[in-house]
């Protein structure tokens, strides 16, 4: 039903995107307002072959759903899933004076309005309604103040679908011919993974150095000073700075140029042992101001950022809660480049400031934010907190992750507006001389911080958790030069260099931003789809690539360089907003990507000669310093020795595969282990290591060849198959016996019989069962599986079947990680039927590749529940059953529904 107000005849038909926005802008709109929704877009680019019209089938574009070959004509289809949504519009349509298309006001919100026009053909005046925030004063001023369609933006968002098809469908089919089936390509999700690829490749390619240094506790031998003493590091010796980790260059050497003195852990201990028992004294004391101005209110990216790092969301479950409290009038528009407040949005800030934290914490005139985004998009507002005055956290009535992202865009912009935090950081040098007369230098840093402004409301996050939050204090205590100190404590301290970090959603989103690839709003979506892949997984909060990420991305970057190449994907968002901003043409710029312009070569000739790509040797990848080659094959990633192959565990990160970790596993038992002959069969029973883990099978004997009978090709599955059995939990490859494994392959094991019917003990995906007939019944454990008896049977049948979890005694934890952020319920690890999953009591979640039991956090927990409750389906609608047929029991007459009164506009 449309979501409507005033009377049955409403003249004016108000169109949103989603049932939930129509929903809350009907409350606000008064007396002839129909409001119904979209429910998204409701035409593309054909998906299937099924989808292209009869007409156009048979012309050699119509496959991309783009004629190439006159003006790059995109064929429009409507959803077959909004079929009926269409028709619904039409109707409702047919009763309208006017038609408001009030979809969302950037470029993709553009193109939905125009669709829904193309496709309505509307005969009575159409409206592009516009707001950045639901709110009964917001949508009335939309409603009086309406535009037309703004078609440069339309078209601006049509090349981009015209530019992502084209090089979807051309190029995916090299990669499922050359790498492997139903692999996907895109333009700015081909480029995300290849940042990944490349950051790993670093850490590949990356040799830890390790120095030394010493650490020093002094004492100011004044009781009244607090603190009394302090920890400094030793910097010089003899004029010549000590090598830091800055000073290392990833191959583990020393930089080129770096005049430093690299302490061994030898030399430094020697260096300890001579400075015993020397006097020390302050060498100088610096001091200088310190000031934090506030943080810009929210943009798209950094609230995705902020939301990863301090409520463990993803960049899209960030984007889904975000789009619900937008929805639902709670926050301003939550796709945006912008970083600007309205001038009724500031007052409410400071208003709220100053009611918080007292007039002395906001500054006299208002702050003003200028975006740093070059390739801003539409002038929208930041995020914020909807509404002319801000409802606090307590005020909304929300609650769970609704809450906790509203409170944090809350804070945000609150802090925007209030005053710089101030203090003082202080630098203090050290210095002494060695018995062997050595001139040392120990320095030590702190910050005090005098008055914290807008830190009382918000600090900021980092990726890095070993970094100071902006709020921190280390207090040193009052020094000044000449003062002599004494030692408490000398010790010798090691460090060694660090890869550079892999890329977490937040870093991936505030890299591509800085490069300027892609959309902001579509980060989500695409980290989403690399990971949905497989050309990515995730480690904690770390994207780790996966071996297929690597095949794919070096067949792209040695036969389609400029597609994968970064400044060129800048460049393709550079030229979609010169045609946002009428300075460039769609044809000209589609024409130059697909068939070349000025020498350089297009699209189309890429993908047309594939004969020169080696698929074996673009899956190819030797591990240093052996002669292994990794292989990137259909079923997964292997190791190959001169045709001996084993394969790589499936949660291997890649730069775990050094060449000592391929020798381990070539040692390993490969699975073809001989265990002896069936004393039944004669057949030679051997143990394997296979993709789904050990099992044991037999190997039967070639058939025998009749020479006089006519050669016939036998079917697969007509061929007689060797009995296979998988290894228990508690059984290895190493251990296996021949006894071990003819019991194995007794299963399935015919227990005996009951009341006429076979009872069988099977193995299968949920674990070990007893069968008879139709009826089932679990057993405790897989050994029951080959000890079991019939009078044992018996007694499970005799009784009542359980189902679920509660049919054996819940197992303990494996770990308990914490509360949950949301639930706040104790989460644990458990292990269950499909592996280990994480539950706070009330939503499981399974642990994805690249988490452990043993490693896996509360944060990570909490993503992963978080993400499952997203996707729970929703309750379902009771409905009620019509039927043509008569009944002899009468329907009670239906009442008309009370008519609610209008709201007043």
């Amino acid at each position: 039903m449309p979501a409507k107000n005033g009377s049955a005849g409403g003249t004016r038909l108000v169109i949103v995107e989603s049932p939930a926005k129509a929903k809350t802008i009907a409350g606000y709109l008064g007396r002839g307002y129909i409001v119904e929704s979209s429910i998204g877009h409701i035409r593309d680019l054909p998906e299937r072959a099924d989808d292209i019209p009869e007409k156009f089938k048979g012309a050699p574009w119509a496959r991309l759903g783009v004629n190439v070959e006159s003006g790059f004509e995109p064929l429009y289809v409507v959803n077959h899933d909004k079929r009926a949504q269409v028709a619904k519009l039409r109707q409702l349509l047919k009763d309208a004076d006017e038609l408001y298309l009030a979809t969302d006001e950037d470029r993709e919100g553009e193109a939905i309005a125009w669709h829904l026009r193309e496709v309505l053909k509307p005969k009575v005046p159409v409206h592009r309604m516009v707001f950045h925030e639901i709110t009964p004063q917001a949508i009335r001023d939309a409603v009086a103040n309406p535009r037309d369609l703004n078609l440069r933006l339309v078209d601006a968002q049509e090349t981009r679908r015209i530019l992502d098809r084209l090089y979807g469908y051309e190029v995916s089919p090299v990669l499922w011919k050359k790498v492997k089936p139903k692999l996907s390509a895109g333009r700015v999700q081909s480029v995300a993974t290849r940042l990944v690829v490349e950051r790993e490749r670093e850490r590949i390619a990356f040799t830890a150095a390790h120095y030394w240094d010493l650490q020093a506790l002094f004492d100011t031998n004044k009781p009244e000073e607090r603190p009394r003493d302090f920890t400094a590091t030793l910097t010089v010796v003899d004029g010549k700075r000590v090598a830091q980790g800055r000073d290392f260059a990833s191959t583990g050497q020393l930089k080129s140029g770096a005049d430093v003195l690299h302490l061994s852990e030898a030399a430094a201990g020697e260096l300890a042992g001579r400075l015993q028992g020397v006097s020390f004294a302050v060498k100088s004391v610096e001091r200088k101001p310190y000031t934090r101005k506030p943080y810009a209110p929210f943009r798209t990216t950094t609230l995705q950022q902020e939301a990863s790092r301090k409520l463990g969301f993803s960049a899209k479950y960030t984007m889904q809660v975000a789009q619900r409290l937008y929805e639902n009038g709670f926050i301003t528009y939550m796709r945006t480049d912008s970083i600007t407040l309205s001038e009724t949005a500031v007052a409410a800030a400071r208003s709220q400031a100053i009611k918080l934290y007292g007039a002395s914490y906001v500054p006299d005139k208002p702050r003003v934010y200028a975006s740093k985004v070059k390739s801003a998009q539409e002038a929208h507002e930041a995020i914020r907190p909807s509404g002319e005055e801000f409802r606090t956290p307590g005020e909304t009535g929300l609650s769970g992750d609704m809450f906790r992202l509203y409170e944090l865009i809350w804070q945000r912009t609150v802090s925007s507006q209030m005053k710089d935090a101030v203090g003082e950081s202080v630098t203090v040098k050290v210095g002494g001389r060695s018995a062997a007369g050595e001139d040392v230098e120990f320095s030590a840093s702190g910050r005090t911080i005098t008055f914290y402004g807008f830190l009382k409301a918000y600090v900021e996050g980092a990726d890095d958790p070993a970094t100071d939050r902006d709020d921190s204090e280390k207090r040193l205590p009052n020094l000044a030069e000449g003062d002599a100190l004494s030692v408490t404590r000398l010790d010798v301290a090691g460090h060694s260099t660090k890869p550079p970090a892999r890329y977490t959603e937040a870093s991936l989103v505030k890299e591509l931003e800085d490069r300027e690839i892609g959309r902001p709003s579509t980060y989500a979506s695409i980290i989403g789809t690399i990971l949905d892949r497989g050309y990515v997984f995730k480690k904690g909060t770390a994207l780790v690539p996966s071996f297929l990420a690597f095949a794919v991305v070096n067949l792209l970057e040695q036969h389609f360089g400029n597609l994968v190449d970064y400044d060129f994907t800048a460049e393709m968002e550079k030229v979609l907003d010169d045609i946002a901003n009428d300075r460039a043409e769609r044809v000209p710029e589609l024409q130059r990507f697909y068939y070349g312009a000025d020498g350089d070569e297009g699209l189309k000739e890429m993908v047309t000669d594939l004969g020169d790509i080696d698929a074996k040797e673009i899956s190819s990848f030797p591990v240093k310093g052996t002669d292994i080659v990794l292989r990137v094959g259909r079923y997964g990633p292997y190791l190959d020795r001169d045709g001996a192959r084993v394969n790589v565990p499936e949660d291997m990160t890649p730069d775990e595969l050094t060449a000592e970790k391929a020798e381990e596993l070539f040692s390993r038992p490969t699975g073809d282990r001989q265990l002896g002959h069936d004393p039944v069969t004669g057949h030679m029973i051997v143990a394997k290591d296979g993709r789904y883990g050990p099992y044991v099978t037999e190997v039967l004997p070639e058939p025998a060849a009749d020479e006089e009978a006519p050669k016939r090709r036998t079917k697969k599955a007509d061929a007689p198959k060797p009995r296979t059995s998988s290894l228990f939990k508690s059984m290895s490859l190493d251990t296996i016996t021949l006894d071990d494994a003819l019991r194995l392959l007794s299963i399935p094991r015919v227990v005996g019989e009951l009341e006429g019917e076979e009872v069988v003990a099977h193995n299968g995906k949920f674990g070990p069962y007893l069968k008879k007939g139709t009826d089932s019944r679990s057993l405790a454990t897989e050994d029951d599986l080959l000890t079991v008896t019939i009078e044992q049977a018996k007694d499970l049948f005799a009784q009542p079947k359980q189902r679920g979890r509660g049919r054996a005694a819940a197992a303990a934890p494996l770990r308990e990680l914490g509360d949950d952020p949301n639930s706040k319920k104790p989460v644990v690890v458990k292990e269950g039927r499909f592996g280990p999953y994480v539950t706070d009591g009330e939503t499981n979640a399974s642990l994805r590749k690249g988490d452990t039991v043993e490693d896996i956090t509360i944060e990570r927990a909490a993503e992963l529940l978080a993400e499952r409750r997203e996707r729970a389906p929703a309750p379902k609608k009771a409905t009620t059953k019509s039927t043509t047929k008569s009944t002899t029991r009468k329907a009670p007459a239906k009442k008309a529904p009370a008519k609610k009164p209008a709201t007043k506009s």
